[in-house]
């Protein structure tokens, strides 16, 4: 399932089970939203010393399943994931912008 990070003076295996639901819990994840948010995730993992393990979406909420190392905190890991995903998803699927 997941691999050990090697690092000079440590070794770790930190997996983190996080879900990301929708504004309101409004149902707007269809395939062509998690196929963008698949591709989107791939493109931070090459950034950024994380790995997704798992990623499932459902129609209102998104489960990751990340492996990281210690030097990022929960709490910037979990900023750093939504604020991304936010950001790239909104570029690549308009429509799901400004629903009232």
């Amino acid at each position: 399932m997941s691999e050990f990070i090697h690092k000079s003076h440590n070794v770790t295996v930190l997996l983190y089970h996080l879900v990301f639901p929708a504004k309101y819990r409004r149902a707007v994840l269809d395939a062509g939203v998690d196929r963008a948010i698949t591709e989107i995730c791939v493109e931070i993992e090459k950034r950024y010393e994380i790995k997704f393990l798992e990623i499932g979406t459902d129609e209102d909420h998104i489960h990751f399943l990340v492996q990281s190392v210690p030097t990022y905190s929960i709490t910037k890991l979990v900023t750093m994931i939504k604020s991304l995903t936010a950001r790239e998803i909104f570029k690549k699927v308009p429509s799901l912008g400004f629903r009232r």
